[in-house]
């Protein structure tokens, strides 16, 4: 019975080892599961997505160059429609025309010069100094002395001449460029117009007999003028010019040379003098009668048969610088420009003829102006003068025919002065003012250093000047302000002293 006890015990003995080797391998596999849980098995590595932007912000990312963008596109269509349609239609400060020494022979000089750069130069400058206001006295005695002095500066070298003009302010300049083609649009333009001045109809056949009436009673002075241009041209300015002529000279008789102003409407412009018994009459040139005898009358024959070219200067222009020649040669007497204003009665002016510039080392002139001149009737030179202009005529040149013809002729006959019977004036009889510093006269002052500037000036001019010349190519376009030198000026040479004091020339 032993035998049994023995098998079953190693049953039981195999029974435990498999017990054991079980719970060894739960005991494995729970130290697995452990360990699996305390070490996660590792992954093959991934790239991950980049982290999207909110849409807000992408949007507010976008919007901002889109937005300046649009900021430029309206400033830059706003700057454009304000420089296009806005700007033209403001008030622009009124300009006038200027330009340097070597421009002034052209057609279109003009000192496009801004009222407000002329006011800056005027209030800029230095008014003059006590002294010089002292020596410009207004009496009558150094009136008539300070005139005496003036007639006869290039005759005598003994007396201190006056002192000069207090320094002017300077315009700035424009110069306007004349093309080719506005130059053969000029020439051709003179052609017609050239016909048409040099025609001979009823009214200019009447010319000898209505100078003939004007001058039938005795005149104590015999004045001239042209006109060539139209009508509507001979405004307030040229009007005030008449008053100032017969201000100083109540008996004298003007005669008007002109196509225009012998009409109705010339004659209602006259009307204001007329009526206050003043002699002044207007009548359209008879070139072929004024001319014949003279060393021209050959060249306006060749001029009707087309041999002589007009040139492209406006004709009007050389037609008066050859006109007012040949009225002084048949009569006798005055010639004044439309733009000179008279400041004094021209007694003791004979023969004369005023510079627009003198040599300042010698003191004698360089250049002669045509503006304002007084020879008897066949004076030698103005028979110099009429065959110059008609051996040297050139239509194209400013100024060749009129201030330059007198310059050449005197100076190739200036030593002959004693027996030629010549007074050449300096520029202060006429000329007190260069062309391009005549703006700072039509300027008012602003403050106590330009009233005491403008009140030296004004007794300057009135002591040592005839007249003086507006020089309307440089001042057409500008006012005459009240309290200004040319408005005081005015406001003591007007006949009539309403309308045409301190206005605005009347547009062209």
């Amino acid at each position: 019975m032993r035998r049994p006890d023995r098998d079953s015990s190693s049953r039981r003995q195999s029974q435990g080892h498999v017990r054991a080797n079980v719970h060894m391998a739960v005991a494995a596999q729970v130290q697995q599961a452990k360990s699996s849980m305390a070490t996660p098995p590792a992954s093959p590595t991934t790239t991950m997505p980049a982290a999207r932007k909110p849409l807000h912000l992408l949007l507010l990312s976008l919007s901002l160059p889109v937005l300046l963008l649009l900021l430029s596109l309206v400033f830059l269509l706003s700057h454009t429609t304000f420089s296009l349609l806005i700007c033209p239609l403001l008030p622009q400060p009124p300009s006038r025309r200027n330009a340097t020494s070597t421009s002034s022979s052209s057609s279109g000089d003009s000192l496009g010069v801004s009222m407000y750069k002329t006011l800056q130069a005027f209030h800029d400058s230095t008014p003059p100094s006590r002294s010089n206001v002292t020596t410009t006295s207004s009496s009558s005695a150094s009136l008539g002395l300070s005139m005496d002095k003036t007639v006869q500066a290039f005759h005598h070298d003994s007396g201190a001449a006056p002192p000069p003009p207090p320094p002017l302010p300077a315009a700035p300049a424009s110069a306007v460029k004349t093309t080719s083609s506005s130059k053969k649009a000029s020439a051709k333009r003179n052609k017609s117009l050239l016909k048409l001045l040099l025609r001979s109809t009823p009214q200019t056949r009447r010319f000898a007999a209505r100078a003939g009436e004007l001058f039938a009673s005795p005149c104590t002075d015999r004045f001239f003028m042209t006109w060539l241009s139209p009508l509507v041209q001979f405004g307030r300015r040229e009007l005030l010019v008449l008053e100032s002529l017969f201000r100083w000279h109540r008996g004298a008789c003007l005669l008007v040379a002109s196509d225009t102003m012998d009409s109705a409407g010339g004659r209602d412009r006259l009307r204001p003098f007329l009526e206050r018994g003043l002699r002044v009459a207007a009548a359209s040139p008879d070139f072929a009668y004024l001319l014949r005898g003279t060393p021209a009358e050959a060249w306006l024959a060749a001029v009707q048969r087309g041999g002589v070219s007009p040139g492209s200067v406006p004709l009007g222009q050389n037609l008066s610088n050859l006109l007012r020649l040949a009225l002084l040669y048949r009569y006798g007497g005055a010639y004044l420009d439309a733009d000179v204003v008279v400041l004094r009665h021209f007694s003791g002016l004979r023969n004369a003829i005023g510079a627009q510039a003198v040599d300042e080392a010698t003191g004698g002139w360089r250049r002669l102006n045509n503006a304002v001149m007084v020879f008897d009737r066949a004076h030698p030179l103005l028979h110099e003068f009429i065959a110059e202009f008609a051996a040297a005529f050139d239509g194209s040149k400013w100024g060749h025919n009129g201030p330059y013809l007198v310059s050449r002729v005197a100076a190739r006959l200036r030593h002959r002065s004693p027996g030629l019977n010549l007074t050449v004036l300096p520029p202060r009889a006429f000329y007190p003012v260069h062309w391009s510093k005549i703006g700072g006269l039509f300027v008012a002052p602003k403050d106590r250093r330009g009233e005491r500037w403008v009140k030296a000036k004004v007794e300057n001019i009135k002591g040592e000047s005839f007249g003086i010349h507006l020089w309307n190519r440089e001042s057409r376009g500008l006012e005459v302000e009240e309290g200004s030198v040319i408005g005081r000026l005015i406001s003591d040479s007007c006949l009539f002293c309403n309308s045409s004091m301190l206005v605005k020339q009347e547009s062209q």
